[in-house]
């Protein structure tokens, strides 16, 4: 477990580089203290995640009824958001009474919890102040429209780099359990797809294209996430059931060999050999 309070900003800022709304993006929504990736595979699993989770807050239902319709896009976005708020602390919540139940203390969680809930909020913030400034260009007179109509492009951009990397270490939960990120995405994706069903708006889609898309990426999610927390089981020896307290360093834990080592394992001081020896390997003198 790591999330000491540090720096916040990932890399040092210059004035004109905030300009820049994805490397913005970077600086404020990948902070330093985001725990760096356990190994390749997982970052592989994490991007496949990111990329169905986007796709759960945006909206497919724009692109298949004809056209891609941006301001449903921002409501989708900010509906999301919202069940974030809800959902990601009830779920770490949840989660901190299991690991109390089975270690007996929470000591050294403060720091990365509360870092997490401002990283949340600091992108609600983003997305709420998105929505409102897209919705006031046609409200405004000519030079404030334009204004507004720049300052949402900025905006927009800012907000979408800063999803994908919020995705990824979802709100920076990885400093408390490398195992909540996926778990969080999880849940999060289900409770968006379940209340479309429950109502059945299938957005105009039939009976059955509709079950599809609604539940195609939550689905996709679980199945990568699961993919992702299986990995660092069987390869880290991260559980999600265990306290981080308890849980072995990144890379303490060797994953198993492929193939057996060839040569004598058993033979002190000997380095074994990259091919089998030729010849009876039982001679005497040999």
């Amino acid at each position: 477990m790591t999330g000491g309070r540090g720096r916040w900003l990932s890399e040092a800022r210059e004035a004109e580089t905030f300009l820049n709304p994805k490397k913005t993006a970077r600086a404020v929504f990948h902070p330093a203290w985001v725990p760096q990736g356990v190994d390749p595979a997982v970052e592989s699993l994490k991007k496949a995640r990111i990329i169905c989770g986007t796709v759960t807050a945006v909206g497919i239902y724009s692109f298949v009824q004809g056209g891609f319709a941006f301001d449903e896009m921002l409501e989708n976005v900010l509906t999301a958001s919202l069940v974030l708020l809800v959902v990601t602390p009830l779920t770490v919540g949840v989660m901190l009474f299991v690991w109390r139940r089975r270690a007996g203390h929470l000591r050294g969680m403060r720091t990365p919890l509360v870092n997490s809930l401002v990283l949340l909020l600091i992108f609600i913030g983003s997305v709420a102040l998105t929505v409102t400034t897209w919705r006031m260009v046609s409200g405004l007179g000519f030079l404030l429209a334009v204004l507004c109509f720049f300052a949402g492009l900025w905006l927009t951009v800012f907000v979408g780099a800063g999803a994908v990397y919020v995705s990824g270490n979802f709100f920076g939960t990885a400093a408390v359990h490398r195992c909540l990120p996926p778990l969080l995405a999880m849940v999060t994706t289900w409770l968006v797809a379940i209340p479309d069903l429950v109502t059945g708006d299938l957005h105009g889609l039939s009976l059955t294209l509709g079950i599809v898309f609604i539940l195609g990426a939550p689905v996709t999610v679980t199945g990568i996430a699961l993919l992702e927390m299986r990995r660092l089981r069987r390869h880290h020896g991260i559980r999600l059931g265990a306290h981080p307290a308890t849980l072995p360093a990144p890379g303490s834990v060797p994953p198993p060999p492929s193939y057996p080592p060839a040569g004598n394992p058993y033979a002190a001081g000997q380095q074994a050999a990259s091919y089998p020896p030729a010849g009876n390997p039982y001679a005497s003198g040999h």
